[in-house]
């Protein structure tokens, strides 16, 4: 199939361009081209209205439509959760299991090892968040569930290692050795749910450390005479940090702060999203216990945060509307910049010849009125 998907206003990453067609053979992204110069065998598809973005991309996903992959790691939860997404106009997820037993790990990393081989499946790969995590952070991830690393594990992480991973750890749970084998195999190692100090997590980064997972919540704050792990995370040029910006995990204020201290393109938006994105239902469980959505927060019975009610999408929309972020940042952040950080950014997160045809289309007031993943419209 050649596909001229045409558009008023067309933001391929990088730069803005007028009235434009993007060409879309088997899958992938062939070129751009102004609109009067589209060949005479594509069929074409005009867009009325808004812009045409590359495809959100986000890379802490732990379920949505209505599934959560602890409850249910396996092909058919990977299916539900990309498809709930999608319907909220994000094209490709990195699915996201929490701390639990390792039957539950292995099965969700066997799962999204399958997924992840099929460009139509909306599954980049996985992102494992714990189980080795300080049980003085632990946030909604239940204690009994955190341990340290041991042989057995390597197995799942070996498996983990042959797609695009990620694995949030916290720095002084795990001997920097291991991280380092960690990287090695592939994986990208983040900081989450962690106490450690900055000498502590300064020997993580020399190890390979590269990230820190949704940046202020579950980690030792920054004060003047401990940079902790937040200090740490802003005055590290070369880390990348992902952050939940809908104004409940992070004040308004502190996301300001974050966006100056980094460099342009080493933070990105994540939605820490659950089973409730692309759900009627507003309640799932968790560990046994009913987890509730309660004026735009999701929260346990002790009234404690358990990931986010948001999709992409709406972090997005709560940057350029609350933040006063340039739309086209916005939409980097949650497209080529984590993309860049999962190093798939040669694939996805551009509307760059060779890319999959991923596309948003926001209208002009920010809502999502179309998305293709590979070549193929969803919404």
């Amino acid at each position: 199939m050649h596909t001229a998907v045409i558009a008023p206003n067309v933001y391929d990453g990088f730069e803005r361009h007028g009235p434009s067609a993007i060409l879309i053979e088997d899958r992938r992204i062939v070129g751009r081209v102004p609109q009067g110069e589209v060949p005479s065998h594509y069929s074409i598809e005009r867009l009325s209205g808004g812009i045409l973005v590359p495809g959100l991309i986000d890379l802490q996903v732990n379920g949505g439509g209505g599934v959560l992959l602890n409850n249910d790691p396996t092909a058919e939860g990977l299916a539900a959760v990309a498809e709930g997404h999608a319907s909220a106009g994000v094209a490709r997820v990195l699915a996201t299991v929490i701390s639990d037993r390792r039957e539950v790990t292995a099965a969700f990393v066997e799962a999204g090892v399958t997924a992840a081989g099929d460009p139509d499946s909306g599954i980049l790969g996985v992102h494992v968040e714990g189980p080795f995590f300080s049980p003085d952070r632990n946030g909604v991830h239940r204690r009994s569930s955190l341990r340290a690393l041991d042989r057995a594990d390597w197995d799942w992480i070996r498996r983990a290692a042959t797609v695009p991973a990620i694995l949030t750890l916290a720095p002084e749970q795990v001997d920097p050795e291991d991280i380092r084998k960690i990287v090695a195999l592939g994986l990208r190692v983040s900081a989450g749910h962690t106490n450690a100090t900055h000498a502590e997590v300064v020997r993580a980064i020399d190890a390979g450390l590269s990230g820190f997972t949704h940046l202020f919540n579950a980690m030792r704050p920054m004060s003047g005479r401990e940079p902790g792990v937040v200090g740490t995370a802003l005055s590290s040029p070369d880390t990348w940090c992902g952050i939940i910006a809908d104004g409940i995990h992070v004040h308004l204020e502190s996301l300001r702060l974050a966006f100056n201290a980094k460099p342009r393109g080493k933070m990105y938006l994540v939605s820490d999203a659950m089973a409730t994105v692309g759900a009627r239902e507003k309640s799932f469980e968790l560990y046994g216990e009913t987890i509730r959505e309660v004026d735009g927060r999701l929260v346990n019975a002790e009234g404690r945060l358990a990931g986010s009610a948001i999709s992409l999408t709406d972090a997005v929309r709560f940057c350029v509307t609350e933040l006063k972020l340039p739309f086209d940042e916005a939409i980097t952040m949650a497209s080529r910049y984590p993309a860049e950080y999962l190093r798939v950014d040669d694939r996805f997160g551009s509307l760059l010849p060779g890319r999959m045809a991923d596309l948003t289309w926001f209208d002009d007031q920010l809502n999502v009125t179309g998305l293709w993943r590979a070549g193929q419209r969803l919404i």
